[in-house]
């Protein structure tokens, strides 16, 4: 059966409500979302960053990239902030060392742990897109999968779509 590593780094699919009333980044969504799923692949969700998209450097990006490549499984899905995902997917792309890795980015436009929420939708795209997928970095937002390199977040109407 596939293993899948899902490496979270914050963003809206991870905030939560604080006690002040502002969204903060909490702990990764991916498991509450992931475990009542009735499959018998099998995955394990670890925390990287815990950052708002908007927010992260190069830096955070060549530390993501050392996380995954520490990894011992080959189909890697990422959670991440909207804003900044096609960045990172196209950072990843290019410095990821592991040329046999299927990485698949997703998040959401609305926290998980609100309602409607379209993060288990984009996250549940995403843990299927890695196993039927080539290698390579690729995203899984809006009902689509698209390269990295080859993608943009249309900010007007919330959504991702392919660069012509």
């Amino acid at each position: 059966m596939p293993h899948i590593h899902v490496v979270a780094t914050g963003g809206t699919i991870d905030k939560v409500y604080a006690l002040t009333g502002e969204l903060e980044i909490g702990a990764p969504a991916a498991d509450t979302l992931l475990s009542p799923i009735l499959t018998d692949n099998t995955y394990d969700v670890t925390p990287a960053l815990a950052l708002d998209s908007l927010d992260m450097t190069d830096a955070d990006r060549a530390a993501l990239c050392a996380v995954i490549d520490g990894l011992p499984g080959r189909l890697v899905v990422v959670t991440h902030g909207t804003d900044t995902m096609p960045e990172t997917a196209a950072f990843l792309d290019e410095h990821l060392a592991a040329a046999d890795q299927t990485v698949v980015l997703t998040g959401a436009m609305r926290p998980a742990a609100m309602a409607p929420s379209d993060a288990a939708y984009n996250l549940g795209a995403a843990m299927t897109a890695v196993q039927l997928l080539p290698a390579g970095v690729h995203i899984a937002m809006s009902g689509r999968v698209f390269s990295a390199g080859k993608v943009a977040k249309d900010h007007a109407r919330g959504i991702f779509v392919e660069l012509s």
